[in-house]
């Protein structure tokens, strides 16, 4: 028989480029949108609407980017016995920490003299179908196998 515990060294698990490709494009999606938007906003409401779209692009990015966050900080535990139930409490944790954090935004920033409603909501609403659309190209063009971080028995 075969010992059940885990030991050795693990390799990082293969979708780990592939999230730190993600926070890369969203970093560069949340530029655009905080620069686009805020000319946008300046352009059509005055400061309130350039503040809003920086406001909203850093609330992407900071959303978008605790998810891929997490799941590369939580792959740093693969040679764990319990690295399963590990994996699902940073991540899981991470998307209860940000529905909280926006609820809480949305009370604190409503109705502020010094932002543009439309343009917050506008610059999030793009924010988040650009990084859907991120997600969408980097995966479909990574080359990653349908079972990967596979161990078969002929190569230990």
């Amino acid at each position: 028989m075969t010992d059940p515990l885990l030991r050795g060294n693990y390799p990082t698990p293969s979708s780990n480029p592939v999230f730190s490709k993600i926070l890369r494009f969203d970093a560069l999606l949340a530029i655009a949108i905080a620069v686009i938007g805020g000319v946008i906003g300046y352009l059509a409401v005055g400061w309130p609407g350039a503040v809003s779209a920086l406001v909203g692009a850093a609330m992407v990015f900071v959303f978008v980017g605790v998810t891929a966050a997490s799941i590369l900080i939580a792959n740093r535990y693969t040679a764990s016995p319990i690295y399963t139930t590990l994996f699902f409490v940073v991540v899981l944790g991470s998307w209860m920490v940000k529905f909280i954090l926006f609820i809480v935004l949305v009370i604190l920033l409503r109705g502020q003299p010094w932002l543009n409603d439309m343009a917050l909501f506008l610059s999030i609403v793009v924010g988040v179908v650009g990084s859907l659309a991120v997600d969408v190209v980097v995966i479909a063009r990574n080359r990653m196998p349908y079972a990967s971080d596979v161990r078969l028995p002929h190569d230990e």
